[in-house]
Protein backbone atom coordinates (compact mmCIF):
# COMPACT_ATOMS: atom_id res chain seq x y z
CA UNK A 1 0.00 0.00 0.00
CA UNK A 2 2.96 2.38 0.94
CA UNK A 3 4.70 1.80 -2.65
CA UNK A 4 1.14 2.55 -4.02
CA UNK A 5 0.76 6.29 -2.26
CA UNK A 6 4.34 6.63 -3.63
CA UNK A 7 4.39 5.68 -7.18
CA UNK A 8 1.23 7.96 -7.20
CA UNK A 9 3.45 10.43 -5.34
CA UNK A 10 5.50 10.20 -7.83
CA UNK A 11 3.27 10.61 -10.59
CA UNK A 12 1.40 13.70 -9.55
CA UNK A 13 5.58 15.08 -9.00
CA UNK A 14 6.04 14.19 -12.73
CA UNK A 15 2.28 15.74 -13.91
CA UNK A 16 3.02 18.66 -12.14
CA UNK A 17 6.93 19.32 -13.81
CA UNK A 18 5.33 18.57 -16.95
CA UNK A 19 3.07 20.72 -16.92
CA UNK A 20 4.79 23.67 -15.17
CA UNK A 21 8.05 22.50 -18.21
CA UNK A 22 4.55 23.10 -20.74
CA UNK A 23 3.94 26.46 -19.16
CA UNK A 24 7.36 27.78 -19.02
CA UNK A 25 7.73 26.64 -22.87
CA UNK A 26 4.63 28.40 -23.65
CA UNK A 27 5.52 31.08 -21.49
CA UNK A 28 8.82 31.52 -23.25
CA UNK A 29 7.40 30.99 -26.94
CA UNK A 30 10.51 30.85 -28.77
CA UNK A 31 11.11 30.70 -32.05
CA UNK A 32 12.87 32.03 -35.32
CA UNK A 33 10.88 33.41 -38.44
CA UNK A 34 11.97 35.36 -41.49
CA UNK A 35 10.80 38.70 -42.08
CA UNK A 36 9.07 40.25 -45.04
CA UNK A 37 12.66 41.45 -45.92
CA UNK A 38 14.71 38.40 -45.74
CA UNK A 39 16.09 38.59 -42.47
CA UNK A 40 15.91 36.01 -39.72
CA UNK A 41 14.00 37.44 -36.57
CA UNK A 42 14.35 35.83 -33.06
CA UNK A 43 11.39 35.59 -31.27
CA UNK A 44 11.87 34.52 -27.02
CA UNK A 45 8.75 35.92 -25.29
CA UNK A 46 5.03 36.40 -26.14
CA UNK A 47 4.20 39.30 -28.58
CA UNK A 48 1.86 41.06 -25.89
CA UNK A 49 3.20 44.98 -26.25
CA UNK A 50 3.52 45.73 -30.13
CA UNK A 51 4.99 49.25 -31.62
CA UNK A 52 4.07 49.51 -35.70
CA UNK A 53 6.16 51.96 -37.29
CA UNK A 54 3.88 52.26 -40.21
CA UNK A 55 -0.12 52.71 -40.79
CA UNK A 56 -0.55 49.47 -43.09
CA UNK A 57 1.08 47.65 -40.28
CA UNK A 58 -1.58 49.14 -37.85
CA UNK A 59 -4.54 48.43 -40.03
CA UNK A 60 -3.91 44.71 -40.44
CA UNK A 61 -2.79 44.34 -36.51
CA UNK A 62 -6.11 46.13 -35.86
CA UNK A 63 -8.22 43.71 -38.50
CA UNK A 64 -6.50 40.91 -36.89
CA UNK A 65 -8.20 41.27 -33.73
CA UNK A 66 -5.22 42.63 -32.20
CA UNK A 67 -5.43 46.07 -31.55
CA UNK A 68 -5.37 45.87 -27.56
CA UNK A 69 -1.57 44.89 -27.87
CA UNK A 70 -0.11 48.08 -29.46
CA UNK A 71 1.43 49.98 -27.07
CA UNK A 72 2.68 53.04 -29.82
CA UNK A 73 1.95 53.61 -33.07
CA UNK A 74 3.28 56.03 -36.39
CA UNK A 75 2.27 59.83 -36.15
CA UNK A 76 0.01 58.85 -39.73
CA UNK A 77 -1.87 55.61 -37.65
CA UNK A 78 -3.98 57.97 -35.66
CA UNK A 79 -6.99 58.28 -37.58
CA UNK A 80 -7.29 54.00 -38.34
CA UNK A 81 -10.63 53.32 -36.72
CA UNK A 82 -9.96 50.53 -33.69
CA UNK A 83 -7.19 51.37 -31.92
CA UNK A 84 -7.04 52.07 -28.71
CA UNK A 85 -7.12 55.96 -27.48
CA UNK A 86 -3.80 57.83 -26.38
CA UNK A 87 -1.16 55.51 -27.51
CA UNK A 88 2.17 57.13 -27.78
CA UNK A 89 2.92 58.38 -31.13
CA UNK A 90 6.73 57.87 -32.58
CA UNK A 91 8.30 59.68 -35.58
CA UNK A 92 10.07 56.64 -37.12
CA UNK A 93 11.86 59.16 -39.02
CA UNK A 94 14.15 59.54 -36.76
CA UNK A 95 12.75 57.30 -33.70
CA UNK A 96 13.91 58.11 -30.22
CA UNK A 97 15.60 54.58 -28.88
CA UNK A 98 15.66 55.41 -25.44
CA UNK A 99 12.15 56.45 -25.37
CA UNK A 100 10.80 53.12 -27.33
CA UNK A 101 12.86 50.85 -25.05
CA UNK A 102 10.78 53.09 -22.16
CA UNK A 103 7.81 51.36 -23.75
CA UNK A 104 9.19 47.81 -23.34
CA UNK A 105 8.32 46.75 -26.46
CA UNK A 106 8.35 43.00 -26.96
CA UNK A 107 8.48 43.53 -31.07
CA UNK A 108 8.59 46.05 -33.60
CA UNK A 109 6.77 46.02 -36.85
CA UNK A 110 8.66 48.07 -38.69
CA UNK A 111 8.64 49.16 -41.86
CA UNK A 112 10.86 49.41 -45.31
CA UNK A 113 10.91 52.94 -45.58
CA UNK A 114 12.45 53.14 -41.95
CA UNK A 115 15.77 51.90 -43.48
CA UNK A 116 17.79 54.84 -44.81
CA UNK A 117 19.23 55.28 -48.01
CA UNK A 118 22.22 54.10 -46.98
CA UNK A 119 21.13 51.05 -45.51
CA UNK A 120 21.19 52.39 -41.70
CA UNK A 121 19.47 50.56 -39.42
CA UNK A 122 17.18 52.91 -36.70
CA UNK A 123 16.67 50.37 -34.77
CA UNK A 124 19.84 48.89 -34.16
CA UNK A 125 20.21 49.90 -30.31
CA UNK A 126 17.35 48.31 -29.76
CA UNK A 127 17.97 44.95 -31.12
CA UNK A 128 21.19 44.88 -29.43
CA UNK A 129 19.30 45.35 -26.09
CA UNK A 130 17.38 42.10 -27.26
CA UNK A 131 14.23 43.73 -29.10
CA UNK A 132 12.97 42.08 -31.76
CA UNK A 133 12.23 43.83 -34.87
CA UNK A 134 10.46 42.41 -38.00
CA UNK A 135 10.83 44.65 -41.41
CA UNK A 136 7.09 44.65 -43.73
CA UNK A 137 8.77 45.56 -47.48
CA UNK A 138 7.40 47.76 -49.63
CA UNK A 139 4.56 45.72 -51.19
CA UNK A 140 4.69 45.74 -55.24
CA UNK A 141 1.61 43.42 -55.97
CA UNK A 142 -1.50 42.47 -54.52
CA UNK A 143 -0.42 39.17 -53.72
CA UNK A 144 2.78 40.92 -51.54
CA UNK A 145 -0.22 42.31 -49.48
CA UNK A 146 -1.05 38.74 -48.88
CA UNK A 147 1.83 37.77 -48.16
CA UNK A 148 2.33 40.76 -45.65
CA UNK A 149 -0.77 39.86 -43.90
CA UNK A 150 -0.08 35.78 -44.09
CA UNK A 151 3.61 36.95 -41.80
CA UNK A 152 2.20 39.12 -39.30
CA UNK A 153 -0.60 36.64 -38.63
CA UNK A 154 1.64 34.86 -38.05
CA UNK A 155 4.16 36.52 -35.96
CA UNK A 156 1.47 37.60 -33.46
CA UNK A 157 -0.57 33.79 -33.74
CA UNK A 158 -3.56 34.73 -34.97
CA UNK A 159 -2.88 32.73 -38.47
CA UNK A 160 -6.59 32.09 -38.77
CA UNK A 161 -7.63 34.90 -38.41
CA UNK A 162 -5.48 36.50 -40.94
CA UNK A 163 -6.47 33.66 -43.19
CA UNK A 164 -10.03 34.63 -42.51
CA UNK A 165 -9.09 38.25 -43.74
CA UNK A 166 -7.42 37.18 -47.04
CA UNK A 167 -10.02 35.03 -48.04
CA UNK A 168 -12.69 38.11 -47.40
CA UNK A 169 -9.67 40.25 -49.18
CA UNK A 170 -9.64 37.44 -52.13
CA UNK A 171 -13.62 37.33 -52.17
CA UNK A 172 -14.10 40.81 -52.69
CA UNK A 173 -11.34 41.20 -55.18
CA UNK A 174 -12.62 38.26 -57.12
CA UNK A 175 -16.36 39.95 -57.73
CA UNK A 176 -14.89 43.38 -58.42
CA UNK A 177 -12.98 41.37 -61.64
CA UNK A 178 -16.27 39.85 -62.21
CA UNK A 179 -18.13 42.62 -63.06
CA UNK A 180 -15.95 43.97 -65.73
CA UNK A 181 -14.74 41.19 -67.17
CA UNK A 182 -17.35 41.07 -69.82
CA UNK A 183 -15.82 44.82 -71.14
CA UNK A 184 -14.21 44.92 -74.44
CA UNK A 185 -12.56 47.51 -74.90
CA UNK A 186 -10.46 48.76 -72.21
CA UNK A 187 -10.37 52.07 -70.95
CA UNK A 188 -6.98 53.49 -70.47
CA UNK A 189 -5.91 55.28 -66.83
CA UNK A 190 -3.67 57.92 -65.11
CA UNK A 191 -3.24 57.27 -61.84
CA UNK A 192 -1.92 59.98 -59.91
CA UNK A 193 -0.39 60.10 -56.29
CA UNK A 194 1.44 63.30 -56.33
CA UNK A 195 0.36 66.49 -58.45
CA UNK A 196 2.23 68.57 -60.65
CA UNK A 197 5.49 69.85 -61.03
CA UNK A 198 6.10 66.67 -58.94
CA UNK A 199 3.64 63.70 -60.55
CA UNK A 200 4.09 61.17 -59.20
CA UNK A 201 2.46 57.65 -60.67
CA UNK A 202 3.04 53.73 -60.97
CA UNK A 203 4.06 51.19 -63.46
CA UNK A 204 4.26 47.65 -64.05
CA UNK A 205 5.54 46.02 -60.52
CA UNK A 206 3.25 48.07 -58.48
CA UNK A 207 0.25 47.14 -56.22
CA UNK A 208 -1.55 50.44 -58.33
CA UNK A 209 -0.80 48.58 -62.00
CA UNK A 210 -2.83 45.03 -60.22
CA UNK A 211 -5.20 47.60 -59.76
CA UNK A 212 -6.27 49.22 -62.39
CA UNK A 213 -5.74 45.36 -64.29
CA UNK A 214 -8.62 44.31 -61.87
CA UNK A 215 -10.72 46.62 -62.65
CA UNK A 216 -11.01 45.67 -66.30
CA UNK A 217 -8.65 48.70 -66.97
CA UNK A 218 -5.12 49.82 -68.83
CA UNK A 219 -2.88 52.10 -66.93
CA UNK A 220 -0.99 54.07 -69.29
CA UNK A 221 2.35 53.63 -67.99
CA UNK A 222 2.17 50.10 -67.69
CA UNK A 223 5.33 49.11 -69.18
CA UNK A 224 7.17 51.66 -67.20
CA UNK A 225 9.05 51.69 -63.68
CA UNK A 226 7.29 50.97 -60.58
CA UNK A 227 7.36 54.58 -59.30
CA UNK A 228 7.82 57.37 -61.80
CA UNK A 229 7.86 61.27 -62.40
CA UNK A 230 6.18 61.28 -65.29
CA UNK A 231 6.64 64.37 -67.51
CA UNK A 232 3.24 66.31 -68.49
CA UNK A 233 3.92 65.87 -72.47
CA UNK A 234 4.42 61.82 -71.79
CA UNK A 235 0.97 61.58 -70.19
CA UNK A 236 -1.04 64.15 -73.12
CA UNK A 237 0.35 61.59 -75.86
CA UNK A 238 -1.02 58.73 -74.28
CA UNK A 239 -4.16 60.41 -74.24
CA UNK A 240 -6.04 58.31 -70.60
CA UNK A 241 -9.99 58.26 -71.05
CA UNK A 242 -9.86 58.40 -67.56
CA UNK A 243 -7.46 60.14 -64.89
CA UNK A 244 -7.82 58.94 -61.29
CA UNK A 245 -5.56 61.17 -58.45
CA UNK A 246 -5.70 60.37 -54.95
CA UNK A 247 -4.21 63.65 -53.85
CA UNK A 248 -5.70 64.75 -50.45
CA UNK A 249 -3.13 68.17 -50.16
CA UNK A 250 -4.62 70.21 -52.63
CA UNK A 251 -8.51 71.99 -52.03
CA UNK A 252 -9.36 70.93 -55.97
CA UNK A 253 -7.63 68.15 -57.23
CA UNK A 254 -9.41 67.66 -60.03
CA UNK A 255 -9.63 71.60 -61.11
CA UNK A 256 -5.92 71.24 -60.94
CA UNK A 257 -5.67 68.64 -62.87
CA UNK A 258 -7.93 69.89 -65.83
CA UNK A 259 -6.05 73.48 -65.75
CA UNK A 260 -2.38 72.02 -66.48
CA UNK A 261 -1.39 73.17 -69.89
CA UNK A 262 -1.81 70.79 -72.92
CA UNK A 263 -4.36 68.79 -70.53
CA UNK A 264 -7.25 70.39 -72.49
CA UNK A 265 -6.39 68.00 -75.37
CA UNK A 266 -6.47 64.90 -73.06
CA UNK A 267 -9.71 62.67 -73.75
CA UNK A 268 -10.51 62.27 -69.81
CA UNK A 269 -10.36 65.80 -69.30
CA UNK A 270 -12.85 66.52 -72.41
CA UNK A 271 -14.82 64.30 -71.09
CA UNK A 272 -14.85 65.26 -67.66
CA UNK A 273 -13.81 61.69 -66.60
CA UNK A 274 -11.43 62.85 -63.65
CA UNK A 275 -11.99 61.15 -59.72
CA UNK A 276 -10.24 61.00 -56.56
CA UNK A 277 -10.39 58.25 -54.44
CA UNK A 278 -9.71 58.29 -51.13
CA UNK A 279 -5.40 58.42 -50.37
CA UNK A 280 -5.06 56.23 -47.14
CA UNK A 281 -7.25 53.41 -48.90
CA UNK A 282 -4.49 53.23 -51.94
CA UNK A 283 -1.11 53.95 -50.13
CA UNK A 284 -1.68 51.81 -47.23
CA UNK A 285 -0.89 47.79 -48.44
CA UNK A 286 -3.78 46.61 -46.53
CA UNK A 287 -7.31 44.94 -46.83
CA UNK A 288 -7.85 48.57 -47.30
CA UNK A 289 -6.78 48.67 -50.63
CA UNK A 290 -10.24 46.87 -51.44
CA UNK A 291 -11.87 50.20 -50.44
CA UNK A 292 -10.16 51.77 -53.09
CA UNK A 293 -10.43 49.30 -55.73
CA UNK A 294 -14.24 49.65 -55.15
CA UNK A 295 -14.24 53.80 -55.81
CA UNK A 296 -11.62 52.89 -59.24
CA UNK A 297 -13.74 50.39 -60.49
CA UNK A 298 -16.86 52.74 -60.22
CA UNK A 299 -15.07 55.71 -61.67
CA UNK A 300 -13.74 53.80 -64.77
CA UNK A 301 -16.95 51.61 -65.62
CA UNK A 302 -19.81 53.33 -63.92
CA UNK A 303 -22.28 51.66 -66.22
CA UNK A 304 -21.69 48.52 -64.74
CA UNK A 305 -23.34 50.13 -61.54
CA UNK A 306 -26.19 51.09 -63.24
Amino acid sequence: MRVKKSAQAALKIIFIFAALCAAACAEKDSREIIDRSGRMVTIDRPLNRIVSSAPSNTEIIVDLGLAGKLIAIDKYSGNIPGIPAGLPVIDFSYPDAEALLALEPDIIIANGHNVTVSGDDPFRLLKEMGIPVAYITMSKSIEDIYKDIEFIADLLRARDKGDELIRSMKTRVDNLAGKTSQIQIKRSVYFEISAAPDMITFGKDSYINDMIAIIGAKNIFENDNWVLSPSAESIIERNPDVIITCVDYLDDPIGELKNRYGFNHINAVINNRIYRVNMDSVVRPSARIVLALEQMSRAVYPEVYE
